[in-house]
């Protein structure tokens, strides 16, 4: 498992690929890697996993109504584009112990579609 520093000094590494992520792109990307298990609905509706409107500037572990592994309770990370980066090429091993057995996104171009499209879910 990482520590805390070790996470954080990760996090802090900027991706120019962020900086080219097209919203539009990032939609077909999510409904063919992540709206088997999410929702991204206004109304909050969840599925198998958390609802993700809003999950940029939220907080891990904390939507109301959903039940999250002590893990990602105890992660203390807040959703941004540097710990989406981070995380979604490989959840597991950013936070051991999670229940999404989601393997990641390992293609840069998508990934960085996708948390475009993230971050226009408010």
């Amino acid at each position: 498992m990482l520590g805390r520093a070790a996470i954080a000094a990760t996090l802090c590494i900027a991706s120019a690929a962020l900086a080219d992520g097209d919203a539009e792109k990032g939609h077909a990307v999510f409904h063919t890697q992540c709206a088997i298990c999410h929702r991204i609905t206004p109304d909050g509706a969840k599925s198998i996993g958390p609802n993700l409107f809003g999950v940029v500037g939220r907080k891990s572990g904390t939507l109301a109504g959903y039940s999250y592994s002590s893990a990602m309770k105890a992660s203390n990370l807040t959703w941004n584009d540097a710990t989406l980066e981070q995380y979604l090429p490989a959840p597991m091993k950013l936070i051991p112990g999670i229940k999404m057995t989601y393997a990641g996104l390992k293609n840069p171009a998508q990934l960085a579609d996708l948390i475009a499209y993230l971050n226009t879910a408010k």
